[in-house]
């Protein structure tokens, strides 16, 4: 009898594939929409504007897609650790940015009708705890990281990589002379970056049996 195939036998496998996909096709809308809203200057304009007007539904449901892709894949890590590198605290984190970026993508779909007044801010709750949860998760995912004989080698790329995503973060909060679209996006694409890449490493790695 066949065996079926490895990554519908390891399910960390599995949900590394599908967080990496999710993750590209995120990628893929949100690269595409700059050149689509030609109404919008792509270095001024945040994403955040993208979700309304002409495709914005698209960015809206890529944005699902993203909150779920972090979430899998948090979710994933969390199972496929081991000892002092399995933590709750990353796990919570990331599910936090997950749903801060659901609640962007589901409040901007109807609230700015319903409540104009409150849109604004449950926006921009919902996106700052996005950005300081999945950044924060990714230095403490990282450290834990080099608790893990299997992923000590991956260690020092997550944890820098984690790093310059934090300190851009901080830096498209305080410097505000920087063109306001091209720091949040440059920010937004090491964040997906770096998930993106984990997810290519849990993928790679071979289960763990006993």
């Amino acid at each position: 009898m066949a065996l079926p195939p490895r990554s519908l036998r390891d399910p960390a496998r599995l949900a590394a594939g599908l967080a990496l996909a999710a993750l590209l096709l995120f990628a893929g809308t949100a690269t595409w929409l700059q050149f689509a809203r030609t109404d919008l200057d792509w270095m001024r304009a945040t994403l955040s504007l993208y979700l309304h007007g002409p495709h914005g539904l698209w960015l809206r449901g890529a944005y699902c897609v993203l909150a779920a892709a972090i979430a899998v894949l948090a979710i994933a890590l969390h199972a496929r650790l081991r000892g002092a590198a399995r933590r709750g605290l990353p796990l919570a984190l990331f599910c936090a940015a997950g749903v801060g970026l659901a609640t962007v993508a589901v409040g901007d779909s109807w609230l700015p009708q319903r409540t104009p007044l409150l849109a604004p801010l449950v926006h921009a709750l919902a996106a700052q705890t996005a950005f300081l949860c999945v950044t924060t998760a990714m230095l403490l995912q990282a450290w834990y990281f080099g608790r893990d004989p299997r992923w000590r080698g991956f260690h020092r790329f997550a944890w820098w990589w984690a790093w310059l995503a934090f300190a851009g973060l901080w830096l498209h909060v305080l410097w505000r002379d920087t063109p306001r679209g091209l720091g949040q996006k440059a920010v937004i694409a090491l964040v997906v970056a770096w998930l993106a890449r984990v997810a290519l490493q849990l993928w790679r790695q071979p289960r763990r049996h006993g």
